[in-house]
């Protein structure tokens, strides 16, 4: 879709592409892509949010750094540094004068169009890095950081981390939670949620999760083959901040009808309230206090209004130029 015709949203104009921008219609890859035929690509979802000292993107390296991390633990001989792709995220912002965004580098093996390979081995190929950025809304819903959402529990089991690392944000993890989520919409859920190859709860297909019990809350470990999200550590220290016991542990499936509340965690969903499970009721079936603590809290730290814990470094102002790049 060219950008002229795009009138649903607005996208930034340029993509940043190994270190010069192009045009978005000219951000184009050929079919016999390996990054196509193979998912070997990984990725980053990062937000930059509307706040008093304009656009301010929330936690950029550190998200950056995963998607380095990512390349790494797939062999992916990246030429780029950490410093120069959080300098042309902020220059992408900054160009396109988005007040906020969604943010979206890629990391992949593309093709040698002069001397093509297209087996399996992927070193051959040459490996590109993206970044393009685009306003997008609410990942579950508006109205779902308030009423919540009605969830399910998979048939699919989430993929074990020594088959497919979920340590890494690869592409082709999420042929696993395009299965969880097609289920969940055709059932007439707005998502689902996985089991681990044990039985143990994982994650939603795209976000992180957490229960409140007696006001502490509970998330499962990095052992459930889950992603360590961005926005789920921001929430454990968050919690933390407020005096919050958190704990995380192996939690039974059975374990989500019978908590007091329960979340969802990702830079998409934000903090999302999950109301119901499997068609039964969590809690009193709608956001409960803990959650509400939390979002308040969070939306206060994403939007300028408070310092993050600690006083951490937790946005990049993108007005006050690539150089400077955090408050």
């Amino acid at each position: 879709m060219a950008l002229k015709d795009v009138t649903t949203m607005k996208i930034a104009p340029k993509v940043w592409r190994n270190g010069e921008f192009i045009e978005w219609d000219n951000a184009r890859v050929h079919v016999m892509t390996h990054a196509i035929h193979y998912g070997s690509s990984v990725f980053e979802g990062i937000r930059a949010y509307k706040t008093d000292r304009g656009a301010a993107v929330f936690r950029l390296r550190e998200h950056m750094k995963r998607l380095l991390n990512s390349a790494k633990v797939y062999r992916m001989d990246v030429k780029v540094e950490l410093d120069q792709i959080c300098d042309a995220t902020v220059d992408l912002i900054k160009d396109s004068e988005m007040d906020a965004c969604y943010i979206r580098p890629v990391i992949l093996r593309g093709l040698d169009e002069n001397k093509p390979a297209f087996g399996v081995n992927p070193f051959p190929n040459p490996v590109d890095c993206y970044i393009a950025a685009w306003d997008w809304g609410k990942y579950l819903g508006e109205e779902a950081l308030e009423s919540g959402v009605d969830v399910c529990v998979s048939s699919w089991t989430r993929i074990t981390s020594n088959s497919l690392p979920a340590v890494a944000k690869a592409g082709a993890n999420y042929m696993n939670s395009q299965l969880i989520k097609m289920e969940a919409i055709l059932n007439g859920f707005s998502e689902g949620i996985a089991l681990d190859d044990r039985g143990y709860v994982s994650e939603g297909s795209g976000e992180n999760l957490f229960l409140v019990n007696n006001g502490k809350l509970l998330t499962p470990p990095l052992g459930a083959s889950i992603l360590p999200g961005i926005t789920r550590d921001s929430v454990i220290q968050i919690a933390r901040e407020l005096g919050i016991e958190v704990e995380e542990s192996n939690i039974q499936r059975a374990a989500l009808y019978l908590t007091d509340e329960l979340f969802f965690t990702g830079t998409a969903a934000e903090i999302t309230p999950i109301r119901s499970v499997d068609r039964i009721t969590v809690g009193s079936g709608k956001r409960g206090e803990i959650t509400k603590k939390l979002q308040d809290v969070f939306f206060d730290v994403i939007h300028g209004r408070r310092p993050a814990p600690n006083d951490a470094p937790w946005l990049t102002y993108v007005n006050e130029g690539s150089k400077k790049k955090t408050a």
